[in-house]
């Protein structure tokens, strides 16, 4: 099928055409008359032309979905030959080297289904700039190297506005004719547009204060609907230990008088950290015991801290273009997993964090859609705001960390904050700040942003019993990639150790050196291949390898079952105790058939996992992971091939086997953590239920009698969100016979309540039943769902298309052609989240020819319909193969 003709190819976009701002923008004035169907936008910009600009040199101003109403130039009406106006915005001619553009423009926020740009939600104003939103406010230099300092003033009718919220500190406010009223904002601070935002309507909002180290006091505001301001308490916490937290590890103070955060209830991402007013999506707000889990009150407090400490690590330093958006997003995601890893469970921080760079990040890796950490094209930047950019972006600013050590490189960041506060500039700034600081090159590490691919570390090993020397040789391998097929050799970070047969750690002294050093190092893998020599080790030992995790590579290394059983009981590391167990479940996962799944064949697994349930001295979160059986998605990278059906059914064949093996364990587990006193979100509290919930899972695998009315006690006595909704998951996914009735009494208890419904739509959604599709495709009619709410998009069908391998990869196509056309009706109306859900298609090829039909007819169909967005056409046309050009 052709591509319509009369529909235009979108643009590709070069890192390396970028080129700096011929104009700058010194300060930015805008003044909003907000209206849901006609809100006027006055906008004063002091321009200076820039030093190396030829004179003559026209000033372009994007501008998207805006109807222009007036300019002027220095006061004077602005003669028609001295602008053009065209789909991509304004361009003004024949201006001075210095002066004040004034614009009048009128738009539609209630008309604004994007949800990007001004719109309105729930009745409320507010916006979303970035990444190239703000062009579709008024017409302004839409990048993010051009760096203004912004004063807004908001009007509106005080009845229906009452608060009227921007950026930086309130400067002045009063009434107006007509029951409106005023206020203006100052932000002192140069930002770019991205940054800027807007909140106007009737919300509530709860206060408290923070003194910073220093002594200052900044006033703290959480708004909301009132109807849930008795949710709040968690976020503000969050955000005071988000506060003292980067003070502490970072130096870090807050800046201005007053932090704010909205939560509002349409919002295309998770969260936004505008200068001073974030604006969230509810569900990383919200929360109350019994309307949040324990997964809801961790994503919240990481999400508040992650919005937080953007305050520098991307708005007092930000991006030069959009190329570098790994250069804020990595390093802050790095910066939030560390502070919740000190809030909570380090352990259990770090093998969460992994489990989604392995599940998703490996998997993007190996697609159409791999990219480096900082890509060099794009046509639709919303669709890089991936997880190779924020999580293995995260993964890079971690290997340095390793690298450097915490003290180098907190010198490091220390000197790329002072170097570069209020700049926009680029990740080799960054690096370059590191190395200037600690007087090391880091030349090579550079490959980590510039190359795409997921490193294979293979791992041959010796022993020499005369010599008593053990012997590492480390093999390097990266897989060609769209565009990068030849790879250079990646600086690899691999903390390790090593164990003898009964588990314990051994000095680690590698050959040269006078003595040992430990007992457990980093070794520095910078070529192609190089061997490490390890002395005085008196019998063979059992390798350590990737200790946290200190590398995002795949690790190839002949373990026997033997060594993974002693790692999963004695090592220390919880990501590779954790590792070692998951490696012994995927070997029985892949290499048999579900009916031999049982007897002798998975009894050293049964063993480790009596063992793990028994170990009371260790968390019960890591005991409550460490029993949980790799994930399909997981499991899906080993092979070449991926059967959905045949994932699925050996994952439950085995769960259902080590049920029964271990029903008198999983049983005495559960009724040991019966909780009595009230509900605590703390890591402690977390982890026991955690372990809990996940015995009930086993049990309800046995399909009995006794296992229904286990689930159905838990789900009528629940006193907290955490335990009714794992009881109702176990149910969902069962044959009680209740389980209909269950469902329907959770959603007549929690209709009211939009963000426990979205959680209702997701456990449906995610069911692997026969009935799947069809309930899902009922469920787009119910009054529950609503394509126009991004929330309710993603919990019901991308959770059907992501969350649901089995259902959405049915031999029939069915849940291709109906996600499929879902996408087609979502990319009218808003491109970005279309473009979201249909990264359920991306790795086609990695399925049988039926499949690969199936998907591959969905992608051109989406490609080549009548006015699709470029969001929606660049997912499709890298997947199918053929790169985006002019």
């Amino acid at each position: 099928m052709d591509r319509k003709a009369d529909t235009p190819k979108p643009v590709t976009v070069y890192l390396k055409d970028y080129q700096p701002p011929a104009w700058h923008i010194e300060a930015v004035e805008l003044d909003f008359d907000l209206d849901p169907d006609a809100t006027r936008v006055r906008s004063r910009l002091h321009f200076r032309r820039a030093q190396e600009t030829a004179p003559g040199t026209p000033l372009h101003l994007d501008g998207e979905a805006l109807e222009l109403l007036g300019i002027s130039l220095d006061g004077e009406p602005l003669a028609a030959d001295r602008y053009r106006l065209d789909e991509a915005g304004l361009e003004v001619r024949d201006l001075p080297e210095t002066g004040l553009l004034e614009i009048e423009t009128r738009i539609q926020p209630a008309a604004n289904t994007e949800l990007s740009g001004l719109y309105t939600s729930s009745g409320n104003f507010c916006t979303q700039c970035e990444a190239e939103g703000f062009r579709r406010i008024t017409f302004y230099p839409d990048r993010p190297d051009v760096m203004a300092c912004f004063t807004t003033t908001l009007r509106a009718d005080k009845s229906a506005c009452p608060v009227l919220l921007s950026n930086g500190n309130p400067v002045a406010s009063g009434e107006l004719e007509d029951g409106r009223h005023y206020v203006t904002w100052q932000d002192p601070f140069p930002k770019p547009c991205y940054l800027f935002a807007l909140v106007a309507g009737d919300l509530g909002w709860i206060e408290d204060r923070f003194v910073t180290r220093s002594g200052r006091e900044v006033d703290l505001y959480i708004y909301v609907q009132k109807h849930n301001l008795d949710k709040c308490d968690h976020a503000m916490a969050s955000l005071k230990r988000a506060m003292k937290w980067d003070e502490a590890v970072y130096g870090r103070e807050y800046d201005l008088d007053r932090y704010m955060i909205v939560a509002v209830d349409d919002f295309n991402m998770g969260a936004m950290e505008n200068k001073g007013l974030n604006i969230f999506n509810s569900r990383y707000v919200l929360a109350r015991p019994d309307t949040a889990t324990d997964s809801d009150y961790q994503n919240i407090e990481g999400v508040i801290g992650h919005e937080y400490f953007h305050n520098w690590s991307g708005n007092r330093v930000t991006c030069r273009d959009w190329f570098q958006l790994s250069l804020k997003e990595g390093f802050t995601v790095f910066r939030d997993q560390e502070f919740s890893a000190d809030m909570n469970s380090r352990g259990v921080q770090r093998i969460t964090d992994v489990n989604i760079l392995r599940t998703h990040q490996f998997r993007e890796d190996a697609g159409p859609m791999a990219h480096p950490v900082k890509p060099d094209h794009y046509v639709a930047i919303d669709n890089f705001y991936t997880v190779t950019v924020y999580n293995k972006g995260a993964e890079v600013v971690r290997m340095l960390h390793t690298l450097l050590g915490p003290e180098a490189f907190r010198r490091g960041c220390d000197r790329y904050f002072e170097r570069h506060d209020g700049q926009a500039v680029t990740t080799d700034d960054f690096v370059n700040a590191l190395e200037a600081a600690n007087g090391v090159s880091l030349r090579q590490f550079r490959c980590w942003y510039d190359q795409a691919g997921t490193p294979e570390l293979t791992v041959e090993r010796h022993y020499d019993p005369q010599a008593c020397t053990f012997a590492l040789t480390l093999r390097q391998q990266c897989p060609a990639t769209p565009g990068q097929s030849a790879k250079q050799p990646f600086h690899i970070p691999v903390a390790m150790g090593l164990r003898d047969g009964e588990g314990r750690a051994l000095p680690l002294r590698l050959y040269g050196e006078a003595q040992a050093v430990g007992e457990s190092r980093v070794l520095e893998l910078c070529q192609e291949e190089e061997t490490f020599v390890f002395q005085d080790i008196a019998a063979e030992p059992v390798p350590v390898l990737l200790r946290g995790f200190s590398a995002p590579v795949k690790l190839n290394l002949d373990y026997r079952d033997a060594e993974l059983a002693l790692l999963s009981a004695h090592e220390d590391d919880p990501f590779c105790r954790w590792e070692a167990g998951q490696t012994l479940a995927r070997r029985l996962l892949l290499t048999h058939p579900p009916e031999a799944l049982t007897g002798e064949l998975i009894q050293p697994l049964v063993e480790a996992c009596r063992h793990t349930l028994d170990d009371a001295a260790l968390d019960p979160a890591l005991r409550a992971l460490a029993l949980t059986l790799p994930g399909e998605g997981y499991l899906a990278e080993f092979v070449d091939t991926i059967e959905p059906q045949q994932l699925h059914g050996a994952r439950e064949a085995l769960r259902r086997a080590l049920a029964q093996a271990l029903r008198p364990e999983w049983e005495a587990c559960y009724q040991a953590l019966t909780e009595t006193g009230p509900y605590s979100p703390d890591a402690a509290a977390a982890g026991r239920r955690r372990l809990r919930n996940l015995c009930l899972n086993y049990l309800i695998a046995c399909e009995d009698e006794a296992a229904y009315e286990l689930a159905l006690g838990q789900y009528r006595s629940a006193t907290n969100m955490t335990d009714s909704l794992a009881a109702l998951q176990a149910l969902v996914n069962s044959d009680c016979p209740q389980r209909e009735a269950v469902l329907e009494d959770f959603y007549s208890r929690w209709q009211a309540d939009t963000l426990v419904v979205d959680k209702w739509l997701s456990l449906q959604a995610t069911a692997a039943r026969p009935d799947t599709l069809d309930r899902v495709q009922a469920l787009t009619g119910h009054p529950a769902f609503s394509l126009a709410n991004p929330n309710k998009v993603y919990s019901l069908l991308r959770a059907f298309a992501q969350g649901n391998p089995v259902g959405f990869h049915n031999e029939s196509g069915a849940g291709y052609r109906f996600i499929g056309e879902q996408i087609r009706t979502l990319d009218a109306r808003n491109p970005q989240v279309a473009a979201r859900l249909a990264a359920a298609f991306t790795d086609w090829r990695r399925y049988n020819p039926a499949r690969q039909a199936g998907m591959r007819e969905q992608l051109q169909t989406m490609r080549d319909a009548p006015g699709v967005s470029r969001d929606l056409y660049e997912i499709a046309e890298r997947s199918l193969g053929e790169e985006c050009t002019e």
